[in-house]
């Protein structure tokens, strides 16, 4: 006759007991209690951090509702929607240049003499051991003022001119030669941006490749180099800026608005069937491969900004000083530097993508990447 429980001389044989009898003895199959303790500590974590999730997305919510309340519902494409765009790129590239600033001052300091430093810790550890904390972030207040400036209006105007551009086109030919419509939009959008960041920018470079620091902030350093230059001297690294970052820019939203729109083709179900959190990483991943491309096409032009704006002399011609620079440093000096550029650039770059688009969702409006497809008549 079977039993419908185990007998227990099988419950005997299968469980382990210390100190019982020969039968209970352990095999190398059967579960080791002295485990269970570590699984339910994982577990209690795991349950925490899903608690604390979900608290923090309840968070997010409240906080959302209240500002869309506040400012209104946004319409695509009205003067709301380009205020948000705006002031979402001022904290997309102001915060995240000024928290890599160590790294942009060696980038710049390794520039403007290759021999300076043997490596970037090497170069850490020795700026920290002369000047402290505040040597290693040298530059910051032209960083986060430049850097904010430029990312708002290179934000605020790239999401206009994609719009107009595209209503220009047609919403076919837009489709159709989407990549070339970003790459005019981004073009258009940096060449008013890098007006508003060449001043701070050129402090900054000075600040970061002069030994000692000349400066005491940024009001300091724009006071000094007009009332010796006038406010030309601010202005004489504008072309090559230009050459710098207009490459930059058209390569770092085209790519990024290719790449994200591959992402979700490759993905199970439409962009919208995902949640917040995912399309934020989407967007970070972008955002990273873009930035690779990005340093990498513009890394030339970075490095003759800061021999512009550490090494020409006043009242120098521009082709003078760039012929004379690259007779000194030649085609590979062109491309010091441009290790720690990519790590920089693409963890600033995915940062700034995540940033801006989490920003437009607390705001209630869609993430950026791809166009749709026009409609069938």
């Amino acid at each position: 006759m079977s039993h419908f429980f185990p007998r227990p001389e099988a419950l005997r044989s299968s469980i382990y007991s210390p100190g019982g009898d020969q039968w209970s003895k352990p095999t190398r199959y059967q579960a080791r209690p002295e485990l269970f303790g570590a699984y339910s500590v994982v577990e209690d974590a795991k349950d925490k951090a899903s608690k604390l999730s979900a608290e923090a997305t309840k968070e997010f919510e409240k906080a959302s509702s209240a500002a869309q309340a506040k400012t209104g519902k946004i319409e695509l494409y009205s003067g709301k929607f380009y205020a948000a765009c705006t002031f979402g790129g001022l904290l997309a590239c102001g915060l995240t240049h000024t928290a890599v600033t160590p790294l942009d001052l060696v980038k710049t300091r390794r520039q403007v003499d290759s021999k300076l430093y043997t490596s970037n810790f090497q170069a850490w550890g020795k700026i920290f051991r002369a000047e402290g904390f505040r040597g290693i972030m040298t530059g910051w207040s032209p960083t986060f003022f430049g850097y904010s400036a430029q990312g708002a209006f290179k934000y605020g105007w790239y999401e206009y001119f994609k719009k107009t551009y595209s209503d220009m086109a047609g919403p076919e030919a837009a489709y159709k030669y989407k990549t070339g419509l970003y790459l005019a939009a981004s073009a258009s959008a940096e060449f008013l941006a890098d007006l508003a960041l060449c001043p701070f920018e050129a402090v900054k470079v000075r600040m970061q490749g002069s030994i000692p620091n000349p400066y005491t902030g940024t009001l300091h350093g724009i006071n000094s180099v007009t009332g010796k230059e006038g406010w030309g001297g601010l202005y004489k690294g504008l072309y090559p800026l230009w050459g710098r970052q207009i490459p930059y820019t058209m390569m770092k939203f085209a790519s990024f608005e290719t790449i994200v729109e591959m992402i979700y083709d490759r993905l199970p179900g439409q962009k919208s069937d995902y949640s917040k959190t995912a399309q934020t990483g989407v967007s970070f991943t972008g955002g990273y491969l873009a930035g690779i491309l990005c340093a990498i096409v513009s890394h030339p032009a970075d490095v003759m900004v800061s021999k512009l704006n550490a090494n020409r002399a006043a009242g120098e011609a521009f082709g003078t000083a760039v012929g004379r620079i690259y007779q000194d440093i030649g085609f590979g000096g062109l491309w010091n530097g441009l290790p720690v550029r990519i790590v920089m650039i693409g963890t600033l770059t995915g940062l700034q993508w995540m940033i801006y688009d989490y920003f437009k969702i607390f705001m209630g409006l869609p993430t950026t990447g791809g166009a749709p497809p026009p409609e069938k008549k």
